[in-house]
């Protein structure tokens, strides 16, 4: 910190006057009821005492106040207060609380995002520890039948056995690459591949992907209405793809038996087209819905992680949709469904 000195004269001043003031009423008193007193000394005596006054207070307030005030500046300068440390000293107490209160206000804001941060960190650390835990318990526990329990030495158990350990690899594997992909993503460590490409050939793309998934709850994938023309967009067409089979996959996980889920694709305006993918399924409660793109946040902790996955696809499909510098939306009814929708640029 500079060691600039703002003055206020303001204490001073009316210290003086006030001094001043009460021993010419004395004075006039005195000179009324007792003896006259020349008017030459009535006027200029407290004239004179307020300018000393004035500059005997000022002078003391500068070197006192000012010394206590300025070491108050400084040791608060210790926290980082940049609210305090960019002004200069004042012996102005107004303007000294005004700077305090902000200075508080501004520490208990960074207090109450430090105590959500940890908290955060809290949560997501344990719901990393217990994501990796489960495949990798049943990747131990698979292998160590075969090897202590005499399993591998059944070759239908054993394959049985060896299959199951390489799903819950597979599953190990999934999580932390989509691990890897967030943390890309935060670091804008991730470059997007623009390209122009039809919208709708993709999305019939990924239904023709997921088809097999859709038909063991025989779930319909479908359109809104038949396209006849291309809608042309400009993004990452594999990023786009991702987003694209992790929603429908989303909509056929939690979506109802004999149901639909259903895409529209809808031009904005010359610069924006709309995407919408909507089901029928369970939906998701509205208490639920900030914080559904929350790394590993579950809806129905059991059943999700019953239906398998690493819990990190909607942060993943934000993410990506954000580095579009593009907007994700959701809408949810429980019991009748639900909507996801995202915007992308057109293209040409």
């Amino acid at each position: 910190m500079g060691v600039n000195f703002k003055k206020s004269y303001k204490f001073a001043f009316k210290s003086s006057l006030y001094i001043s003031i009460f021993l010419l009423g004395c004075l006039s008193l005195y000179h009324f009821l007792f003896e006259k007193i020349d008017v030459f000394f009535l006027f200029f005596f407290p004239v004179g005492l307020f300018v000393f006054s004035f500059f005997l207070i000022q002078y003391r307030v500068e070197i006192f106040i000012y010394k206590r005030i300025k070491k108050l500046y400084d040791e608060v300068s210790i926290l980082d207060a940049t609210s305090l440390t960019d002004k200069t000293v004042t012996t102005d107490i107004s303007s000294l609380t005004k700077d305090i209160r902000n200075f508080a206000k501004e520490k208990k804001i960074e207090i109450e995002s430090l105590k959500v941060r940890e908290e955060y960190r809290r949560e997501f650390l344990g719901n990393v520890s217990h994501e990796l835990k489960t495949p990798l318990f049943t990747v131990q526990g698979y292998l160590d039948t075969l090897i202590e329990g005499g399993a591998i030495k059944d070759k239908e158990l054993r394959k049985k056995y060896i299959e199951r350990a390489s799903k819950g690899v597979e599953r190990l594997i999934h999580i932390v690459q989509d691990l890897d992909m967030i943390t890309k993503f935060e670091s804008n460590d991730l470059n997007l591949e623009l390209s122009s490409f039809d919208i709708i050939d993709e999305i019939q793309n990924v239904f023709d992907l997921l088809e097999m998934e859709a038909d063991k709850k025989n779930i319909i994938l479908m359109f809104d209405e038949k396209y006849t023309s291309s809608i042309i967009v400009t993004a990452d067409k594999e990023k786009i793809q991702q987003v694209l089979v992790n929603l429908i996959m989303n909509s056929i996980k939690y979506g109802r038996e004999n149901g639909t889920t259903e895409v529209s694709v809808e031009v904005i305006n010359k610069n924006k087209v709309l995407v919408r993918i909507q089901d029928n399924g369970e939906g998701i409660d509205k208490q639920h819905l900030s914080r559904i793109f929350e790394r590993f946040f579950r809806v129905n902790k059991s059943g999700s992680r019953a239906e398998g996955g690493s819990g990190l696809g909607l942060a993943i499909v934000k993410h990506i949709i954000e580095a579009h510098q593009e907007k994700i939306f959701v809408q949810s009814t429980p019991k009748k469904g639900s909507e996801f929708s995202f915007t992308l640029k057109k293209g040409k």
